[in-house]
């Protein structure tokens, strides 16, 4: 029994001692191994850990494209190259060289880079600032910059600019060496570039944009050479149909300091470009898209070793537009030869404007300005770009939407609703037309009426333009009266068109009040024929001959129809105008009194004593409208308005030809795209250019 006890106490010894000693064992293991970690090997892991970094970079996304309301092209995008600089791979001694050696490569091949320095080199090869640069050439000596007085002159400016990018260092006391004054400008203009858009790590400079494939090539021969330089897959913004409606489109440059500050907070980077006019600009944010981003990891060295994609880059949304190209080109090509026909006899009419409208939403069906230009060309051809900046016409000014003009009696169809619905008058009221106004005989003033009408109505008055019945009855409405009709009818009053428009005048007391000016009645009676400080805009006068056309209701005039993604397959939204004027239960004008005022309308077209009887008397679709002369100092201005077909109105145009004289030329406008839009047979009908040479 005791021996056995003996034996049992040996054996738990036994057993504590093993398990002691795998437990040494153990212990000594994880202590060898955590020393190997730590100690041999954790130098060499700092060492690896500092030798790598990651960073976020931007993916740059595609613009939206904008077509017309067929998806014809007038703003898309072309896949090309661009050649970039990435700053991890630039150095400070390599760099100014670099630059050169690429400038020189392309400048060989004759491909254009981003040249943007507001100084150039003049004939006698000095410093000179370029023109039509005072907003850059203001910043480049501010504080922010330069910090030079405003008075420098552009050499003292190019010398600072020489000490920033060409420091001396210990290895190199004279920079500039070996450099002529054209090359340091070529290397200062692109620095100063990379500088205003912040060239970083994250942020990389475009040199060049749509590069062609063959100097990729030759600059990927010789990249040794230099360093730093990438080429990438890009797309670059052009205008297949660049002559079409290029003012309203608008164009896309680089985002300037004082916009980069403005839009920062949007995530926008100093090397973006924005819509700088028109539709490029009104619908940026639809446009622009989302860049994406990815994660960089880079060696102490700088050398890339990977990347991951974070967010993938969303393309822009492409704009429908409401304008129909083909109808946009009769239109360009009528007002193009209408006006050149004018100015043959009449050298003061120099351009022209017209709208047309489709008469349920007010969307534009087409908008031509005369003179114009084409935006493939502009701004991107210096010398082109130059030539349209010093026209005296002023192409680059979008005359549909911007200027404004003396109506002339297409005024008058609002004087006559206003008198109407006011009680003044009505269908059977008349007065005595005897070709002289003799209300304020006593005072010298008896303005005059082209015909001698006898008794005569307001339908009648308004066929024959009759300036003794509008005076009459504008004397009797008032101004304030009429004013109020005027602009619920669309005059004086913004159409709600997306781009810049100009708002035009409403003659009155208030307007001449601001010009120094007293409001006298003789001031009312030529207001009343659309004469006095009556200014209105093309796209104005459509809108008001479309809301006669729509019962008196107006729209807002849009130019927009609809949004697509960028693979034009999902519809994100589409443009629903607001009503300014809802007159559907005749609260504003009764429907009797718009018969009426149509009526008279249709009789300028369908009588033969008519004011547009020539063209439109025999014409397979009724046409109602008014024609329109506003005296001037030199030649008159002709207007005309109309809408189609009379009894149910699709469409309504104005068209404006300051200084054209002869209503002829307003009229073979419109006759031009009536054609077109009901599909007439033009050589039956004979067209309106060739009558206009004619």
């Amino acid at each position: 029994m005791r021996h056995h006890f003996f034996r049992k106490k040996h054996i738990k010894t036994g057993r504590y001692i093993t398990c002691a000693v795998i437990s040494l064992v153990l212990a000594a293991v994880f202590i060898l191994r955590l020393f190997q970690w730590q100690i041999l090997e954790g130098a060499s892991a700092v060492k690896e850990a500092n030798q790598k970094s990651a960073t976020s970079v931007t993916m740059t996304t595609n613009r939206g494209e904008i077509v017309d309301k067929n998806g014809v092209g007038l703003a898309t995008n072309k896949t090309g190259y661009s050649l970039q600089f990435d700053y991890a791979y630039m150095t400070s001694s390599s760099e100014n060289g670099t630059i050169l050696r690429l400038i020189n490569l392309l400048e060989k091949r004759k491909e254009k880079w981003l040249d943007t320095l507001p100084i150039i080199m003049d004939k006698n090869g000095d410093y000179a600032f370029k023109a039509n640069s005072d907003s850059k050439i203001k910043y480049l000596k501010s504080k922010s910059f330069l910090g030079v007085n405003s008075y420098a002159d552009a050499n003292t400016c190019m010398q600072n600019l020489i000490e920033k990018y060409f420091a001396t260092t210990k290895e190199n006391s004279n920079p500039t060496a070996g450099y002529s004054k054209a090359d340091l400008r070529k290397i200062v203009s692109v620095r100063y570039a990379m500088t205003l858009q912040g060239f970083s790590l994250n942020t990389p400079y475009t040199f060049a944009e749509d590069v062609s494939r063959e100097t990729v090539e030759i600059v990927s021969e010789n990249s040794d050479s230099l360093p730093g330089v990438t080429v990438q897959v890009t797309t670059t913004r052009e205008n297949p149909n660049g002559t079409l409606i290029p003012q309203i489109v608008g164009t896309v440059g680089a985002i300037s300091p004082e916009e980069y500050s403005q839009l920062k907070a949007k995530g926008y980077h100093l090397n973006d470009r924005v819509g700088q006019s028109g539709i490029e600009s009104a619908m940026e944010s639809t446009l622009r898209g989302t860049e994406g981003k990815k994660s960089l990891t880079i060696n102490s060295s700088g050398k890339v070793t990977g990347e991951k994609v974070i967010t993938a880059p969303v393309s822009g949304d492409t704009v429908f537009m409401t304008i129909d190209s083909k109808l946009q080109k009769v239109a360009d090509d009528a007002l193009a030869a209408n006006v050149q026909a004018a100015h043959r006899l009449y050298s003061s009419c120099t351009g022209g404007s017209v709208v047309v409208l489709n008469v349920k939403d007010f969307s534009v069906l087409a908008a031509a300005s005369y003179p114009s230009y084409d935006l493939s060309k502009y701004p991107s051809d210096a010398a082109y770009t130059n030539k349209l900046l010093t026209d005296p016409s002023h192409p680059l000014t979008d005359q549909a939407f911007e200027s404004a003009y003396a109506p002339g009696s297409i005024f008058k169809p609002s004087v006559a609703l206003a008198a109407l619905q006011e009680g003044i008058i009505n269908i059977n009221t008349t007065y005595v037309c005897n070709h002289i106004y003799r209300r304020f005989e006593d005072s010298g003033y008896m303005p005059k009426c082209e015909g001698n009408h006898g008794a005569i109505s307001v339908e009648r008055a308004l066929e024959v333009s009759c300036n003794i019945f509008f005076f009459e009855t504008g004397f009797h409405t008032t101004i304030s009266k009429m004013n109020v009709y005027a602009k619920k009818l669309g005059l004086g009053e913004k159409t709600g068109v997306e781009i810049a428009e100009n708002t035009g005048t409403l003659a009155g007391p208030a307007e001449k009040k601001t010009s120094g000016g007293v409001w006298y009645p003789t001031d009312t009676i030529q207001a009343a024929i659309g004469q006095s400080d009556n200014r209105f805009t093309a796209a104005q006068l459509a809108a008001y001959v479309a809301t006669i056309a729509n019962n008196g209701t107006r729209k807002q005039e849009h130019l927009v129809d609809h949004v697509t993604d960028y693979s034009r397959k999902k519809i994100i939204s589409t443009t629903k105008p607001d009503t300014y004027t809802d007159n559907h239960d005749y609260s504003f004008l009764s429907k009797d009194n718009l018969d009426i005022v149509k009526t008279g309308m249709r009789d300028v077209c369908a009588s033969p004593h008519g004011t547009a009887y020539d063209p439109f008397g025999n014409y397979p679709v009724e046409i109602a409208a008014k024609t329109g002369t506003a005296e001037t100092s030199e030649s008159d201005n002709t207007t005309f308005i109309s809408f189609a077909p009379y009894n149910n109105p699709q469409i309504a145009l104005a068209v404006v030809i300051p200084h054209g004289a002869k209503g002829t030329y307003s009229k073979n406008v419109a006759k031009a795209i009536y054609d077109s839009y009901f599909k007439l047979d033009q050589s039956a009908s004979g067209t309106s250019a060739a009558k206009a040479v004619g």
